[in-house]
Formats: structure tokens, C-alpha cells, sequence
């Protein structure tokens, strides 16, 4: 049980991370299109992180994770840097989520690969990795396209 609701704390944090990092991308970029995309991966992330909330109190979890980590609030203040330096460019921007997501991806193989997880948690957790890569391939097929132009 310390296991699954440590292993939930922290996704629940790289979550938190991904929500804070995607409101600040989309407040961000000038691309009306990449403000909606990143306006909806904040709310995606903000949903799994209350999904992992929920399954931490049932683990036994009296006060599962409300928060990101510093690091993540770090890698929100360079998404502010390099975007003010760069003029909000939005191909930097994208680079930067990438790279978060990059971090997202890897917690959750992480979580999968070390097992000893409940069934019903393992199942939430491949669904949310599954949209989680999906997130980060889109991200990155957004940043090339830029890159090429």
C-alpha cells in the first residue's frame, strides 16, 4: 500500500507540473491554435491528477498530493525565461513542453515497470500514459513542423 500511494503521490505531481507548465505555455504563445491545445492538456492533467487522488485515499492515502514538484515550478520559470527571451516564440515554447513532457512520459514507464501495483490502478495508469504519450508526440510533431517552416 506505501508503495502504490508513493507511486501516486508522484505521478500526481508531474501532473501537477504538466497543469501548471501547459496554463503558463498557453498564456504564453500567439498561436490561437496552441493556446486551445495547451488550455486543454492544463485540464487533462488537472482531471488525472484528481483520478490519482481519488485512487490514493482508497489505498489509504489521507492526504495525497495537492501540488507540483519544485522542480516543476523550475521548469515553469524557464518556459517564462525563454519565452521572454525570445519574444514568446512559440517553436521555444513547444520545445520547452516537449521537454516537460519528456519527464511525464518517463515517471509513468517508470510507475508501469516497477509492478506490485493493484490491477485497477495499473489499468488507470496505462490509460493515462497512453494520453500522456499522445500529448507528448503532438507536442513534438508541433515543434518539427515550426522548426520547418
Amino acid at each position: 500500500m506505501k508503495n502504490t500511494t508513493s507511486v501516486l503521490n508522484d505521478l500526481i505531481e508531474t501532473l501537477k507540473d504538466g497543469e501548471e507548465g501547459f496554463r503558463a505555455a498557453a498564456e504564453d504563445v500567439q498561436s490561437g491554435e496552441l493556446k486551445k491545445l495547451f488550455g486543454e492538456y492544463s485540464r487533462q492533467r488537472s482531471q488525472f491528477a484528481a483520478e490519482l487522488q481519488t485512487l490514493a485515499q482508497a489505498e489509504g492515502e489521507n492526504d495525497p498530493e495537492t501540488s507540483g514538484s519544485v522542480a516543476g515550478a523550475l521548469h515553469r520559470g524557464w518556459i517564462d525565461l525563454k519565452a521572454a527571451l525570445t519574444t514568446k516564440n512559440d517553436h521555444a515554447i513547444l520545445a520547452e513542453c516537449e521537454r516537460g513532457e519528456d519527464s511525464a512520459v518517463a515517471a509513468y514507464r517508470k510507475a508501469l515497470a516497477d509492478g506490485g501495483l493493484p490491477s485497477h490502478v495499473t489499468a488507470t495508469l496505462q490509460t493515462q500514459s497512453t494520453a500522456v504519450q499522445a500529448a507528448h508526440d503532438r507536442v513534438r510533431n508541433l515543434r518539427d513542423s515550426l522548426a520547418a517552416k
